[in-house]
């Protein structure tokens, strides 16, 4: 008969938790700095994208713990 264990042995067994906490992490990085790029566009950058100024600052509004 097969042995099967849905429990995994590991010598870290918070690792995983660790790396999902940096993926975290950089997500939020990356969202705080395009929206602090977002926030520094002129009206000409922000035609030329085909957004309105009310949807700008929506985005660059929003915390960094948002999607």
């Amino acid at each position: 008969m097969t042995d099967l264990s849905l429990h995994l042995k590991s010598e870290t067994p918070f690792a995983g938790t660790f790396a999902a906490l940096g993926v975290l992490f950089q997500t939020w990085r990356e969202r705080r700095k395009a929206r602090a790029e977002l926030a520094t566009l002129d009206p000409r950058t922000i035609k030329d994208l085909a957004l309105s100024p009310g949807q700008i600052h929506f985005e660059a509004g929003k915390p960094f713990w948002q999607a």
